[in-house]
């Protein structure tokens, strides 16, 4: 995991979310703690996480190898559990399934908390199974409410375990022992839910999903290619069959399955009255999906073991018969023909047999590694995220002079100049009031609507940072300043050069000579530079 994480780390440019976690990370304590009272407090461990990375190095490969270091230990942590579980091989190839799935990849190389959560989230699962054997409940408790603070929905996680707890058919003081740790992770919760209920606006851009939405979450656990999803489909499947063992043990598919699937279809189920879900909020679920995968694996291997094992039973008695016959006509006794000799070959052939069938699961993991290698290595270009303010930035570059009036439509596009300031420098932002880090917004203060028009109006010329659809009328701004903005630059500006960069455009506007206003500019379209 740590050498797939590695690959392409440096992709030469952020991410809108990437590049808010870069800006903050790298305000002071006080600024982000000022932050996280109007916004993005279900973030705020994770940046001052970060406040700490940066203060190494403040560059994009350093602010994703938390996420690279998390994914890493998540992968050696479902190993564990697996082999916790079954057995060390069951822990091996569910710490490769991991590893290889490009789900996991993704995130591995996002500046975000994700990897972190399914980290944490993998470590309380593993001190969960371990509480339920030994009865030692604080550290599961503390790391799992260490982990709910970095991304609230962590706590989801209590329900899976609660439904592991009920398949194991868990004494009385498990539960009590469990319910004890899960009310101490809630009470330390509440303070967040508080302040983040207060900023639910931040979501409101979420979709309720569906049914197509499960069952891409489903492709993206198990994997996007068919080859590969139906297998690790089929396994899963097998592995049900372990689902419920001996009264108050947990089984390795008894705790893998509810990781896998309650905690999303509760998000998603939830999502019916409020939107709340997107695949990343559940992305500590994914621990739980080779898990399962690896059981019906060993099942299988059992299964395949035991038929063997049959075969040559057979086919050894039916040596013995015939050794039997072969003696009698010599004169010997019967059992000497066929009889093992001490500490000979027939003494390693249980070892021999184990270490082909966990080589044989590696293999295979190999093969899934090469058939979705395409996957992954394309995951490594900057295209693959939703935009790239790098190049948004190179392109301003390359037409921003010094004194040049700029305007970012909307505010959230001030994220470019906010993470990469060089290609800004010199200019006049036009509508800004009071910085990002000052104001304790993420994007800065701006000016109201009137005041934003008598600036305007004292200008001939503006560059505009613009989102695509906005400057093409396909999207209309829900706040009076951004509308204002649109306004005033449909109706008294002419658009000129434009260079588009994903859903971002650079364009100059220009004021007619004239005076007159001008039929409405076309959108923008794509052109080389």
């Amino acid at each position: 995991m740590l050498t797939l994480g590695l690959w392409g780390l440096d992709r030469g440019g952020m991410w809108r979310d990437e590049a808010v976690s870069f800006q903050v990370g790298r305000r002071t304590v006080p600024q982000i703690w000022r932050l996280l009272h109007g916004v993005d407090a279900v973030h705020g461990l994770y940046y001052l996480l970060l406040h700490a990375v940066l203060a190494v190095h403040p560059g994009e490969v350093v602010l994703r190898l938390p996420s690279v270091l998390a994914a890493a230990g998540t992968a050696a942590l479902v190993a564990a559990l697996g082999t916790r579980l079954v057995r060390p091989r069951v822990g091996l190839w569910a710490g490769l399934l991991y590893a290889v799935t490009p789900m996991a990849g993704h995130y591995a190389q996002e500046g975000r908390s994700y990897a972190l959560v399914a980290a944490g989230a993998t470590g309380a699962t593993l001190l969960f199974v371990r509480a339920v054997r030994d009865g030692s409940w604080w550290p599961y408790g503390a790391v799992l409410g260490l982990t709910c603070w970095l991304h609230e929905f962590a706590v989801l996680l209590l329900l899976a375990h609660a439904v592991s707890l009920a398949l194991a058919r868990a004494g009385a003081r498990v539960w009590r022992g469990w319910g004890c740790a899960a009310a101490a992770v809630v009470l330390a919760l509440l303070p967040m839910v508080v302040v983040s209920r207060r900023q639910a606006a931040q979501l409101a851009w979420l979709r309720t999903p569906t049914a197509d939405t499960a069952q891409g979450l489903l492709r993206r656990f198990l994997g996007p290619t068919d080859s590969v999803f139906w297998v690790c489909l089929g396994l899963g499947a097998v592995g049900l069959v372990t689902l419920v063992g001996r009264r108050g043990e947990v089984t390795c598919a008894g705790v893998a399955v509810p990781m896998a699937v309650v905690p999303p279809v509760v998000l998603m189920l939830a999502s019916q009255m409020s939107p709340l879900y997107v695949d990343r909020y559940v992305l500590f679920a994914l621990s739980g999906a080779p898990l399962a995968v690896a059981c019906g694996a060993e099942r299988v291997a059992g299964a395949v073991a035991c038929g063997a094992a049959r075969v040559g039973a057979v086919t050894a008695r039916g040596a013995a018969r015939a050794g039997a016959v072969v003696a009698r006509g010599a004169g010997r006794p019967a059992g000497a023909v066929g009889r093992p000799r001490p500490g000979g070959r027939p003494g390693r052939r249980p070892l021999s047999r184990a270490f082909s069938v966990t080589l044989t699961g590696v293999l295979a993991l190999a093969l899934s590694l090469l058939h979705q290698f395409p996957l992954l290595q394309k995951d490594r270009e900057p295209g693959s995220r939703a935009d790239d303010l790098a190049a948004v930035s190179r392109s301003a570059a390359r037409r921003l002079g010094p004194g040049d009036a700029v305007l970012f439509l909307p505010a959230s596009l001030r994220n470019v100049a906010l993470t990469y300031p060089r290609a800004f420098r010199g200019t006049v932002d036009v509508a800004l009031v009071t910085g990002a880090a000052e104001s304790g917004t993420l994007y800065g203060r701006e000016a109201g609507a009137a005041e934003l028009r008598r600036r305007l109006a004292r200008l001939d010329r503006v560059w505009v940072v613009a989102d695509r659809r906005v400057l093409a009328g396909r999207a209309a701004p829900a706040d009076p300043v951004e509308r204002a903005k649109a306004a005033v630059l449909w109706q008294q500006f002419t658009g000129r050069e434009t260079t588009v960069r994903g859903g971002a455009a650079v364009r100059l506007y220009v004021r007619p000579v004239s005076g007159r206003t001008g039929p409405p500019t076309a959108p923008p379209r794509p052109v080389r530079s």
